[in-house]
């Protein structure tokens, strides 16, 4: 009788371990077999940002790439909010198999710190793909305004402490901590002023409510390009491109200051490496094709990718920086 039992028991159990290890096969093998078909369905990037903001321009730009070269179409889904939160916690918390995708940026790398607390971290949670492009900031008065250079703004808010007015838009964004810096840097004391919309910045610098804006060169093109307002300097490690007669704050006497923003592409954590390098490989020709650099270049952007390790590396240091701007600055968190 027990001779019986053990024999059944042991044909279950030898079953049992059969299909447990015949399962294990399949869900070892999933990830290789769904990257030799991928993409076989549409790719959804989400854009934790409006439509039509430099963000939502350069990753469409790329997307359109991507569906040319892949065979499926990616398609843009932009869910703005404060510090793009939702849009990117419903891309973690999404399946991880390469459909649902993330544009990131520097903004999120200052969320990190300037949230009191958030549902996701940016640096576990996301498995960074390729950068897709670089861009500064444009530091810039009225044209008939007497600081003409850095020097002259550094001057003049040393011989009247408080008085200079920076402008930017929303606190604890990038403008607005590139400006925090701008002043730890020069140790100067000034007076920051927010503003919601980059159109309510420069009716306030022409207005003669504020003295000195920090803002992205696409958001400033039609004031530059009418010569209502000049630029004085740009925050990259480069001159800009398109604006090669302006010198960077490096060069304009703040050695250490450099402020250069980005955009690039993430994917939840869990998603295959296979996938990933389809994803990376794809994102690095787009960004390289001439009409990508032609057209990120009108905004004052550089198309560039990375590798997976060089933009993990820049969340890392970006992440770092931000969080010592915020702790120095005093910068209440949200």
């Amino acid at each position: 009788m027990r001779s019986g039992c053990a024999k059944r028991n042991n044909h279950f159990f030898g079953k049992t371990a059969w299909l447990a290890a015949a399962m294990l096969a399949v869900v070892t093998a999933a990830p290789a077999a769904s990257a030799d078909t991928y993409p076989s369905r549409p790719v959804r990037i989400v854009v934790p940002y409006g439509a039509g903001g430099i963000a939502d321009v350069t990753m469409r730009l790329v997307a359109q790439k991507l569906s040319d070269k892949l065979g499926q179409q990616f398609i843009i889904d932009n869910r703005p909010s404060g510090g793009g939160v939702i849009g990117v916690k419903s891309v973690v918390t999404s399946d991880p198999d390469g459909y649902t995708l993330s544009m990131i940026g520097g903004g999120l790398t200052i969320a990190k710190s300037l949230f009191k607390s958030l549902p996701y971290d940016i640096e576990t949670d996301l498995i960074p793909i390729s950068t897709t492009a670089f861009y500064g900031l444009v530091i810039a008065t009225k044209a008939d305004s007497p600081l003409k250079t850095v020097q002259d703004v550094i001057t003049a808010a040393k011989a009247k402490p408080g008085k200079l007015n920076f402008g930017t838009i929303n606190p604890g964004s990038n403008q607005h901590l590139s400006a925090e810096l701008f002043r730890l840097s020069a140790q100067i004391n000034v007076t920051m002023i927010p503003y919601k919309t980059t159109p309510e910045l420069v009716t306030a610098l022409l207005r003669g409510d504020i003295d000195v804006v920090f803002e992205y060169q696409a958001a400033l093109q039609g004031a530059l390009s009418d010569r209502q307002i000049v630029a004085i300097a740009t925050t990259g490690r480069d001159r800009s491109k398109s604006l090669p007669d302006v010198p960077t704050v490096a060069q304009s006497g703040l050695p250490d200051y450099e402020v250069t923003s980005w955009n690039g592409l993430a994917a939840p954590k869990g998603t295959p490496p296979e996938i990933v390098a389809i994803l990376n490989k794809g994102v690095n020709d787009a960004v390289a094709q001439p009409d990508v650099q032609a057209a990120t270049a009108q905004f004052g952007m550089e198309a560039r990718g990375s590798t997976v390790d060089d933009l993990r590396a820049r969340i890392k240091r970006d992440v770092a920086n931000w969080a010592d701007v915020i702790a120095t600055g005093g910068i209440e968190k949200k």
